[in-house]
């Protein structure tokens, strides 16, 4: 069920979470999105062109950010503007383990009516993977 705005205020917290990315999970992004550029399925394409290994989409990791905001607001149409900056790729081994991306949010700013600013942190292996990540949320 989504926050009411009386239940809202700057330094709400919303609900962390962790998501594990597998190479299986970026074919089917690729398959989706349409694309298939060779850095995010070819391990020696991506480290001759100076990458860790096969990266994620950046879209599918902004997507996956969004995520932990429509679970929040328990509507997807309720998000009503959300931005984000690359700021460090998302290296995915070949392996079982996979990736993991951990996202948190927290309420920076109740804008006017109903609405509210939520800044997202995104993380893999405790660095930041998105900078300015930013949704701003119907309440």
């Amino acid at each position: 069920m989504a926050p009411s705005p009386a239940e809202v205020e700057v330094g709400t917290t919303v609900p962390a979470q962790t998501f594990t990315i597998r190479r299986a999970d970026l074919v089917r992004y690729a398959g989706a999105s349409g694309d298939f550029n060779v850095i995010h399925w070819n391990e020696r394409v991506a480290k001759a062109v100076g990458l860790p290994d096969v990266i994620a989409h950046g879209m599918y990791t902004m997507a996956l950010a969004a995520r932990v905001v429509t679970d929040w607001a328990g509507d997807p149409g309720r998000v009503v503007g959300y931005g984000v900056r690359f700021t460090r790729p998302v290296p995915v081994p070949d392996d079982d383990e996979g990736a993991d991306v951990e996202v948190t949010g927290v309420v920076a700013a109740v804008l006017d009516g109903d609405r509210v600013r939520v800044d997202l942190t995104a993380t893999h292996t405790g660095q930041k993977v998105l900078g300015r990540a930013q949704a701003v949320v119907q309440l």
